[in-house]
C-alpha cells in the first residue's frame, strides 16, 4: 500500500486525490446518492468512475474520493456490488483497506509537530475524525 501512494505521490507531485484520478483518467461525478452511500467506484466498458454523494462536506468529498482511489489501485477488478451478490467474501475488508489508503495518502505529506495530539493533525489536515482508526 505504502509503495503504491508513494509511487502517485512521485507521479501527479500531489497527494490530492482528484488530480491523481484526473491524472489516472477515473472520472469523478458528483451525484445525490441517497441516505448512507457516500460515494463509490465503478469501471464499466474499460471507464473508470468514482461518484461521490454532492451533499457532503468539502472534507468528506476529499476523503471519499480518496477513499474510492483506493479501490481502484488496490482492488482492480472487484466490484462492491459483485462481492455482494455472488460472493463469500466480507466487503468490510477491502473497505477497511480503502480507508487506511486514504488516510495515508491524506496524510503523506503533513508534519506532526512534538505535542501534537493526533486529533488535531487529521483537523489540520482535512480527514474526518472519524478515521482516526484507520491511522
Amino acid at each position: 500500500m505504502d509503495q503504491v501512494i508513494n509511487k502517485l505521490i512521485r507521479k501527479f507531485k500531489t497527494n490530492d486525490p482528484f488530480t491523481i484520478a484526473n491524472g489516472l483518467n477515473i472520472e469523478v461525478w458528483f451525484e445525490d446518492l441517497g441516505m448512507g452511500t457516500r460515494g463509490l467506484y465503478y469501471n464499466k466498458l474499460r471507464r473508470r468512475y468514482i461518484v461521490i454523494h454532492r451533499d457532503l462536506s468539502d472534507e468528506w468529498q476529499r476523503f471519499i474520493c480518496a477513499h474510492e482511489l483506493a479501490h481502484d489501485r488496490l482492488h482492480p477488478g472487484f466490484s462492491r456490488f459483485w462481492l455482494d451478490a455472488h460472493s463469500l467474501f466480507n466487503p468490510g475488508k477491502y473497505e477497511r483497506q480503502a480507508n487506511k489508503f486514504a488516510v495515508k495518502l491524506l496524510l503523506s505529506k503533513a508534519e506532526i509537530y512534538p505535542g501534537e495530539t493526533l486529533e488535531n493533525v487529521f483537523r489540520r489536515n482535512y480527514i474526518p475524525l472519524e478515521m482516526l482508526q484507520y491511522y
